[in-house]
């Protein structure tokens, strides 16, 4: 009953030009607040955690191979949303409580760690094996030459798949709102509850993901475009 009279109350309805500008800066500001800093912190945790999963990946030692695979395997055959809750409406059963803002941080870490590993594995494979035989024929360890010479060509192929990543991971922080996260979509979620404009505000919400993932892919294209340069014709 309370479901139709929503719908009754939505139907109908045209653009509502104040309602549209009077959301528009709490949702900015959602953005700004909140859903900006989480990804940019999860992914900055997420690359460090990618990189040390992939180095135990390439590792001889069986225990650290299969420890990076188990997690990987885990983190990749999950769905993040369970992971969320795994981490806040969870972890209080053991008596471990996290604020919501951190819990997001952990899970969306733990799952770009994951996939990235992946990628900045496949990069350092694809890095021929002679560049390692160049590095140690002029004296290199195996460490100096995977940070001065593997690392950086592995980079350049990795950053397009990255790039990626990271716009997918703004998309994903609309998740948090889940776990009480006040980011741009739970602020849609609050003036759509409200306003009973579920409609208006959610699309509202969709463009400022697009037009954030918009800008994003122009500034990922120009990193292209500069590391192209360097790239041997």
């Amino acid at each position: 009953m309370f479901h139709n009279n929503i719908l009754l109350s939505s139907a109908g309805r045209e653009f509502n030009w104040e309602l549209f500008q009077s959301s528009l800066m709490p949702m900015i500001l959602g953005a700004i607040q909140y859903t900006i800093p989480l990804t940019l912190f999860s992914f900055a945790i997420g690359m460090v955690i990618a990189l040390l999963t992939a180095l135990a990946r390439l590792s001889t030692s069986k225990i650290l191979a299969g420890i990076a695979r188990v997690y990987v395997s885990a983190v990749r055959g999950t769905p993040l949303l369970v992971q969320l809750f795994i981490i806040f409406y969870g972890l209080p059963d053991l008596g471990i409580v996290i604020d919501p803002f951190p819990s997001a941080i952990i899970a969306f870490s733990l799952n770009v760690g994951a996939y990235a590993s992946e990628i900045i594995r496949a990069s350092i494979l694809s890095v021929p094996k002679g560049q390692w035989e160049a590095g140690f024929a002029i004296g290199m360890t195996q460490r100096q030459a995977l940070s001065r010479i593997i690392l950086p060509q592995a980079t350049r192929v990795s950053i397009p798949p990255l790039s990626n990543t990271f716009i997918s991971l703004v998309k994903d922080t609309s998740l948090a709102s889940l776990i009480l996260v006040t980011e741009l979509f739970r602020k849609a979620q609050e003036m759509a509850a409200r306003e009973f404009a579920f409609l208006q505000l959610y699309i509202t919400a969709a463009i400022i993901y697009w037009i954030i993932s918009f800008l994003l892919s122009l500034i990922q294209g120009r990193i292209e475009n500069r590391l192209e340069r360097y790239v041997a014709k």
